[in-house]
């Protein structure tokens, strides 16, 4: 494949993640983990129809999300939000992770419906360590499909 202006090498992508429709842009994450869904099956069996069953969709499950990053200004903007929510879990609020490519462009975006944290940790610091200090952040949330959940 030959190089030019739009080839990018040695890039990742990142994920931009905002709460609250901008109130808190948390910034830019390396990674992030439990972006899944799972439904709970269903069946059906009639009595009178030997081995033969029905299948259909039960409710969503969704995972908590995990964000991952160097800890970094952006820190501040998590803390804040944190403070926000401690004791008084906010209702009706969305918050948007974006996947960004390496030029910067969106490539596709998850809308998470009431996210709430449940869980932020950093990384041991050590000075003699040349190891950069990792911040996690974990919220849960009532999923990222338009399938009619009602507040």
């Amino acid at each position: 494949m030959p190089i030019n202006e739009n080839t990018s090498l040695a890039l990742a992508n990142r994920f931009q993640v905002v709460i609250d429709a901008g109130e808190y842009n948390l910034g830019s994450w390396s990674q992030v983990q439990g972006l899944d869904v799972q439904w709970k099956l269903c069946d059906y069996r009639a009595g009178d129809s030997g081995n033969s069953r029905w299948f259909f969709p039960g409710f969503t499950e969704y995972s908590p999300i995990k964000l991952t990053r160097a800890a970094c200004e952006d820190s501040v903007k998590v803390q804040q939000w944190l403070s926000s929510n401690s004791f008084a879990q906010k209702r009706n609020i969305t918050g948007t992770i974006v996947l960004m490519d390496p030029a910067n462009k969106p490539v596709i975006s998850w809308e998470i419906h009431d996210p709430m944290p449940i869980k932020w940790s950093i990384a041991s610091f050590e000075a003699g360590a040349s190891k950069i200090a990792l911040e996690t952040l974990d919220l849960q949330h009532l999923g990222f499909l338009n399938d009619g959940i009602k507040a």
